[in-house]
């Protein structure tokens, strides 16, 4: 009995270990696919969407192949605006709907930007559909995009994706965007709430440096670009 208990102990300490690493992986997955993304000359998020911003939302390597992508998912990481910066980034899951994604694709980066309000209100629900809750449009490319006025008039949430080095906007209907209650608990604790750590309640954790970093750094890249 006593084996059992120690080998039981093990395991949770195992498994707690693993997913904080999991996260911080996840964390700093995240700030490397916005460096490369805002980083591209030409075919970057351009800087007046990066300055419209509420909230910037990025799942790294969201899936690994696949014809048509369906009853899959992801999970990433996501930040809002708050009166004092950029909020501690809450962990959220990705699954199902419609994509606009290229066949035979091995791994996808999604990055989602809250446009708005009414946008930052469906990311702060416990759970929204992208394309029936909240309206949502394949966001503009390239250095500048105040020519073209429909992407801050027609949608809440712009998305993007970048598979096999190629960044683009993309077309999402119909996928569920849910709290990772998982992850939130590994870096949180049990009493933190998704919507607390967005609106700015709760301290960011050492290990969301480099990505909000990465976040607050992305107007500045793509203003140089």
């Amino acid at each position: 009995m006593l084996a059992l208990a120690v080998a039981s102990l093990a395991t949770v300490s195992w498994a707690s270990d693993q997913d904080k690493q999991d996260t911080t992986d996840r964390l700093d997955k995240a700030a490397e696919v916005l460096h490369q993304v805002m980083g591209a000359p030409d075919k970057g998020i351009p800087e007046e969407v990066m300055n419209h911003a509420k909230c910037v939302a990025v799942v790294p390597h969201m899936i690994k192949g696949g014809f048509v992508f369906g009853a899959q998912g992801g999970r990433g990481v996501a930040t809002c605006r708050t009166d004092h910066g950029w909020s501690a980034p809450a962990f959220f899951a990705v699954t199902g709907g419609s994509w606009g994604l290229q066949i035979g694709v091995e791994g996808v980066d999604l990055v989602m930007i809250i446009q708005n309000d009414e946008g930052m209100k469906h990311l702060l629900a416990s759970k929204f559909q992208l394309g029936a809750d909240a309206s949502v449009a394949a966001g503009p490319v390239g250095r500048h995009a105040s020519a073209d006025t429909d992407w801050k008039m027609n949608a809440e949430i712009l998305t993007y994706s970048r598979a096999k080095g190629v960044f683009a906007g993309i077309t999402v209907n119909g996928a569920d965007v849910r709290p990772d209650e998982d992850s939130m608990k590994t870096v949180y604790g049990p009493d933190v709430t998704f919507r607390s750590v967005l609106t700015g309640t709760v301290p960011p954790p050492p290990q969301a440096h480099a990505f909000l970093a990465a976040v607050r750094g992305a107007r500045a890249e793509a203003a140089s670009r």
